[in-house]
């Protein structure tokens, strides 16, 4: 055990991962970062597991090519960057791959999800929790289950780790825990719930304590250091934040900001955590919100995710860069990523859409930044 770990150590290159999601076999597709933040295509790396393509996870939600998962946290690496973990939605299974030293993701391990249809995962320390949409077969019974990971990134799911959500088709978005392990948050897409879990010494849950969410259609969550949350939603087209209390009560700072533009879907922030960016798919644009020291939120500034005169993106996933220097985001219309500059004042400049393939591809969903 002791030589792999040595030999698949944490990773010292600057990589972006995205995720395929093909359904005949799902891929982590790697590309290499350099200093000035530019992208160079690397390799394809199977995940032994199926996507779903074009096909939607659910059938509340539009049947366009874009957003089969429609989640946050499909591709996620772990936050010392040693293990990166992918979701395949065809096969129900999650997928887990060690990061060498030279960014090269190998796979170890393919466990199944404990349910139909995974579409988000999250990792603290050695516990992993993946997020399962249901489907018709089993009354789209919606649930988040756990398992734990070595030292190798090996899954062993464990007794008592299945758990419900809100509603038996509450149609998760993303799983994700807080900044210190204690509890989990769960989005809820169609229950327009926010769901949070205490997380138990043997790595059960106790909940949920359910939110309502302030707007609807709650999709993507980003937590500050502070424990303040930041959720969009696709359906008020806006972004909210919260502070929570111990008690798994959500408490309203910002209450739907909207930022004029169409599905607010996903939300990372600047390392400084002063901006955060909202990507509105179906708009094609990408917005800057101001967070003050409170965590109230306003709106900056837009910019489009591929540069005027160019073939129109549709930003999903996204991630900053570890130096706080450089935006990603995934196109799912293209299968492409755009890679700006982030400035001193939040502002982005386009740099560079990277491809993989010479065509466009639609399907693919996931994004993680090393």
């Amino acid at each position: 055990m002791r030589q792999i770990i040595n030999k698949y150590s944490r990773a010292s290159v600057s990589m972006v991962y995205m995720m395929s999601n093909n359904e005949v076999m799902n891929q982590v597709i790697a590309f290499n970062r350099n200093m000035n933040g530019l992208l160079t295509f690397v390799g394809a790396y199977p995940t032994n597991g199926r996507g779903t393509g074009t096909r939607e996870v659910s059938t509340a939600t539009a049947n366009d090519g874009v957003d089969p998962l429609t989640s946050q946290g499909a591709l996620t690496l772990s936050r010392d960057g040693r293990f990166l973990l992918a979701v395949n939605a065809g096969s129900h299974s999650i997928s887990s791959f060690i990061i060498t030293d030279n960014g090269t993701p190998v796979l170890v391990d393919v466990k199944p999800s404990g349910g139909a249809q995974p579409n988000s995962v999250d990792v603290f320390g050695n516990l992993v929790y993946v997020s399962n949409v249901g489907n018709p077969a089993n009354n789209f019974t919606s649930n988040i289950t756990g398992s734990h990971i070595d030292d190798n990134g090996r899954l062993t799911p464990f007794p008592g780790s299945i758990h419900s959500l809100s509603t038996f088709n509450a149609q998760p978005a993303q799983v994700l825990f807080t900044p210190d392990g204690s509890k989990i948050i769960v989005s809820e897409l169609t229950s327009n719930h926010l769901s949070v879990f205490y997380v138990n010494k043997n790595g059960t849950l106790t909940g949920p304590i359910v939110n309502e969410s302030y707007g609807k259609g709650p999709l993507g969550c980003f937590f500050l250091s502070s424990g303040i949350l930041l959720v969009t939603e696709a359906d008020s087209n806006a972004l909210s934040s919260y502070s929570l209390s111990n008690d798994g009560k959500l408490h309203v700072i910002s209450g739907s900001v909207p930022n004029g533009y169409k599905t607010a879907c996903w939300v990372v922030t600047t390392r400084d955590e002063r901006f955060a960016y909202i990507t509105n798919t179906l708009s094609g644009t990408i917005s800057t919100y101001r967070i003050d020291s409170n965590g109230a939120l306003s709106v900056v500034r837009h910019i489009t995710s591929t540069p005027p005169g160019t073939a129109a993106g549709l930003p999903m996933d996204v991630g900053v860069s570890k130096d706080g220097r450089h935006f990603y985001t995934l196109n799912g219309n293209q299968g492409t990523v755009s890679v700006f500059t982030i400035q001193d004042d939040g502002s982005l400049v386009s740099l560079q859409v990277a491809a993989w393939t010479n065509f466009p591809y639609f399907g693919s969903q996931g994004l993680a930044v090393l």
